[in-house]
């Protein structure tokens, strides 16, 4: 096995923190802790070079909230320094472990992203018969700590890199309480393994890919599934034989015990493919796909908040105009020309202060 050392120096350069600044600052230029950051540009980088190569940096708080869309989840920032130094991580080791990912892993990936996921997934429909459809329950505040790191430590042997991975690591703030109990558990286990990342975090998405990276291997290689996509927690294989799809579920819970993690119960079933599969905000059948009911519905709630900011001054046409017209292109991946005319064909947006103030959005934005 490869492995990598001599990473330090090329983490603390620099270079590698202006570009991670730079990749950090993407879409946020404008806010606050953004500018406060960039008015002392050099200091700041300089003072987190200084931190770094003494090994005397510390991890801020994180701030937590709440999203309810598509599920109640607790998101968490960390302060932006902190993303800059996240950044500057994943800037030199990212392309070592991307190397060795399966080329079916999607989620938060060069080149890859859910439109190719889902375009992938409509290609294996075509070849079979039946999908087996998963999802890994409550995965984020699921992943171990222990277990996370050594998987790092198998690539890379650079000890002061390993000291600041697990700095990241263990900084983490409490995620929602998981309390399962495996093989060789006793009854303080659960309680003495430290587990759970923060949804928000760059270097969060990249370990999570990490985590799942060996059991990518193990299906693939070792379970022969050839038809096999996975998008973070979320994994579908496809194959003519219904009864094998059985047989590699059962060694598929198997599998993630070692990684001390369960299928959801509710989310995880075989069915044939024309029936159609709800994955990555589609519902994608073998001839033709979908969007999701729930995206839809959301949509249309989105559409009403945005008429009454608009109305209210609250929001700004050019953003209006950018949020609609990203959806519009999440849902051209799918059979939505009749569904986007009469979404929005006849919506309009009008300021209250001025009835002569019509704005239409028609659905080529």
């Amino acid at each position: 096995m490869l492995t990598h050392n001599n990473l330090w120096d090329k983490i603390c350069s620099f270079q590698n923190l202006l570009s991670a600044a730079e990749k950090a600052q993407k879409g946020k230029r404008f806010q606050d802790n953004v500018g406060r950051f960039n008015f002392n540009l050099e200091a700041e980088l300089l003072l987190l070079q200084n931190e770094l190569q003494n090994q005397a940096y510390q991890p801020g708080l994180y701030r937590s909230f709440y999203i309810y869309e598509p599920k109640k989840r607790m998101i968490s920032a960390a302060p932006y320094r902190d993303r800059v130094v996240h950044h500057a991580l994943c800037n030199i080791i990212e392309p070592i472990f991307d190397k060795i990912f399966i080329s079916d892993s999607y989620a938060n990936r060069k080149g890859k992203g859910t439109h190719k996921a889902v375009n992938r997934f409509s290609e294996f429909c075509k070849k079979n018969k039946y999908v087996l459809k998963c999802d890994i329950k409550k995965y984020f505040p699921s992943i171990d700590h222990q277990i996370l790191y050594n998987l790092l430590a198998k690539r890379i042997t650079d000890q002061k890199c390993l000291w600041f991975i697990k700095l990241i690591i263990d900084s983490s703030n409490p995620q929602e309480e998981v309390i399962r109990y495996f093989d060789s558990d006793n009854l303080f286990t659960p309680c003495e393994r430290r587990r759970g990342l923060p949804i928000g975090n760059l270097t969060s998405q990249f370990f999570a890919n990490i985590y799942l990276n060996e059991f990518d291997h193990f299906v693939k290689e070792q379970l022969k599934c050839r038809y096999y996509i996975r998008y973070v927690d979320d994994f579908v294989v496809l194959d003519d034989d219904k009864d094998r799809l059985h047989k590699v579920k059962n060694n598929i819970e198997r599998y993630l015990e070692v990684l001390r993690l369960r299928l959801h119960p509710r989310k995880c079933h075989i069915f044939p493919v024309t029936q159609g599969t709800n994955f990555l905000g589609y519902r994608i059948f073998p001839t033709h796909r979908l969007l999701n009911k729930d995206n839809i519905r959301r949509f249309k709630k989105r559409l009403s908040r945005f008429q009454q900011f608009y109305a209210a001054g609250m929001l700004a046409l050019d953003k209006l105009t950018a949020s609609i017209r990203s959806w519009i292109a999440h849902a051209s991946h799918a059979d939505t020309y009749g569904l986007r005319q009469w979404l929005l064909g006849a919506i309009k947006f009008i300021r209250q202060e001025s009835n002569k103030d019509v704005k239409s959005i028609s659905q080529e934005g």
